[in-house]
């Protein structure tokens, strides 16, 4: 299944913004689906193609970059581990659904580095394969929802919409997603910012348009924990001058954790680079030992062509050998209609030979019996005519 009937769509957006269950809907899959605070989808996965419009459709479900159980490093080494290995055997993408609840109050710093990370992944070329999804509509009063997306198309996504991306709504229904794929099902498959970078530039994860912005992101982090101790230290030499014990102990074990945090986002990078690789290990043996499954599936398929062929000419030899016994034997049944019609036709030449012999015989005794009964008329005649003399003679 492969070729421009083949299409991948890849489903980004926030944790629990409905990512997995419109993957769910519209591919008729069963991942797993986040119920709670915490989030569900944990790793890049594909979905079973599947058909819309005489296309073969797989979803791409990927984790959201505020993730609860793995960090934004991690979720970028992922993403990044999945496309740039998808792309260099061949694979590309003919649309990226960016799913938004609508039901949120407003656009917090979460959606915010969501969104930004996802530009970042994607780049401008690709944007005008990128639909913009607002779901959890039942959630909302139709008026507010209107409102919110309002504002929506003309502020948070304004920039994106005006370079070709487009907002739909999704209803909730398998209808409704298939409604929305439809928009990109016949789209040219497009190279993302990222794997333009990563494979065709060649580049560090960490040197990427997304890797450069997860760095801004924890640089700053970092200077906020900075900051934090900066004034935690204040605070414990101010203890120190009250001589209260406790409370500078308490400072020294927060600073002492913020200098942890700190150490942890200094070595994200390196990190970031490390995960990355991982991933993509990960990934070529997920790869190989598919295309190993498939190539022993095709040695037994081979293996079971040849046996149906070899079936199929011994059941044609037996074909050949039966029309063959079936013909032979039908001659012989004409041949033996043939000698019985002879046979037949004989026996009546002869039988009706039989019969003109029989008619001639009795032709021929017919005319005996008339010549004998004329002689016997012609002797009978002269005894009369002799007696009658005699008797004459004797009388007189």
């Amino acid at each position: 299944m492969t070729g421009a009937l083949s299409i991948r769509i890849a489903i980004m957006g926030s944790s629990g913004s409905g990512k997995t269950t419109f993957i769910n809907e519209a591919s008729g899959s069963d991942f797993a689906i986040g119920r709670s605070l915490e989030s569900c989808t944990s790793e890049v996965q594909a979905t079973k193609p599947f058909k819309l419009n005489g296309r073969e459709v797989t979803l791409i479900d990927t984790p959201g970059f505020d993730d609860t159980s793995r960090s934004d490093t991690d979720i970028l080494a992922m993403i990044g581990a999945y496309l740039s290995q998808t792309y260099e055997h061949g694979a590309k993408l003919a649309g990226i659904v960016y799913m938004h609840r609508i039901s949120d109050f407003r656009m917090g710093g979460t959606n915010k580095r969501n969104f930004k990370m996802f530009r970042e992944l994607c780049g401008e070329s690709t944007l005008r394969n990128v639909l913009i999804v607002t779901n959890m509509w039942s959630q909302v009063a139709s008026d507010l929802g209107e409102m919110r997306e309002k504002e929506l198309e003309n502020n948070f996504f304004k920039g994106i919409l005006d370079k070709g991306a487009r907002m739909l709504r999704h209803e909730g229904t398998q209808e409704s997603t298939h409604c929305i794929l439809r928009y990109l099902i016949h789209n040219q498959p497009a190279t993302l910012l990222i794997q333009k970078e990563l494979v065709n530039e060649h580049k560090n994860i960490v040197q990427t348009s997304a890797g450069s912005e997860l760095t801004r992101v924890l640089n700053e982090q970092r200077e906020r924990h900075e900051e934090v101790v900066a004034q935690l230290r204040k605070d414990m030499e101010a203890a120190i001058r009250d001589k209260d014990h406790e409370t500078r102990e308490e400072l020294k074990e927060e600073i002492q954790t913020k200098h942890e945090q700190i150490l942890k986002l200094r070595c994200e990078n390196e990190r970031l680079e490390a995960e990355f690789r991982a991933a993509k290990e990960r990934l070529e043996a997920r790869i190989n030992a598919i295309e190993e499954k498939y190539h022993e599936q095709g040695q037994i398929v081979d293996a079971l062509k040849e046996q149906l062929e070899t079936e199929r000419k011994d059941r044609e030899k037996l074909a050949i050998e039966q029309e063959q016994k079936e013909q032979r034997l039908r001659q012989l049944e004409e041949e033996n209609a043939n000698v019985q019609e002879l046979e037949r036709l004989n026996s009546l030449r002869e039988l009706n030979r039989l019969v003109a012999v029989r008619v001639e015989l009795q032709e021929e005794l017919r005319k005996e019996e008339q010549q004998s009964t004329k002689e016997s008329e012609a002797s009978g005649s002269g005894l009369i005519e002799d007696v009658v003399s005699w008797v004459k003679s004797w009388w007189s």
